[in-house]
């Protein structure tokens, strides 16, 4: 049975928002998105364009900004569906500003403690092919979104396996990044680990409470 369809105007805007990006991304990049779509498949994307990575790339801004409103609709989503509090369309912007800064500050701060503990080289290829991974996921999000959007009301069961799937592709990253390096990891690997400790779990359970709570 098709969802009730309630007001998703602001949600179909984002919806073409985010297919508008995808489309420029691919039409000024066209041989850069066909190899990113592999990402998963091969290690090829990460070895040829991690040289080239600068602070900001305009093919990675994009699939950022996509990534960014897939996350908003997921939150969104999910808060909704849970009903933790009485919610606007346009709370998917807050959720997408507040993803975006904590995602930005923390590879700032990602960067200056690699500079601290003298492991730049390790860590400027693992930002890259973790950034990559993320806009690989918010590939994915948007026909994900979509389905929940328009099809049928989910529940429980299908957030955890969205959920899932996101976590899977972040650790499946992780270890073929660390697969890649292991050479490179005998050298720094307590300071590899300690650096995962810190940055890669906590954090992200702040936000999640921050989220829920406000």
């Amino acid at each position: 049975m098709l969802r009730d369809m309630y007001n998703v105007d602001i949600l179909t805007l984002i919806i073409l928002g985010c297919l508008l990006l995808i489309a420029v991304s691919k039409t000024l990049f066209p041989k850069r998105f066909d190899q990113f779509t592999l990402l998963l498949f091969n290690s090829r994307y990460s070895n040829l364009y991690i040289k080239d990575q600068r602070f900001f790339d305009i093919f990675e801004g994009l699939l950022f900004f996509n990534l960014l409103l897939n996350i908003g609709l997921l939150v969104y989503s999910y808060l909704n569906f849970y009903n933790l509090t009485s919610l606007s369309q346009l709370d998917i912007f807050k959720y997408a500003i507040l993803i975006g800064l904590f995602i930005v500050l923390k590879v700032l701060f990602e960067r200056l403690l690699s500079s601290v503990l003298d492991i730049e080289h390790i860590i400027d290829k693992y930002l890259f092919q973790k950034i990559s991974f993320r806009n690989f996921i918010g590939l994915l999000l948007l026909p994900i979104n979509a389905f929940l959007i328009y099809t049928f009301k989910p529940d429980q069961t299908v957030y955890y396996i969205v959920f899932s799937v996101i976590l899977l592709i972040l650790f499946f990253g992780l270890f073929l990044f660390v697969k890649n390096n292991l050479n490179t990891f005998k050298k720094s690997l307590f300071y590899f680990i300690l650096y995962l400790c810190a940055l890669e779990i906590a954090p992200y359970v702040v936000l999640y409470k921050i989220i829920v709570t406000q």
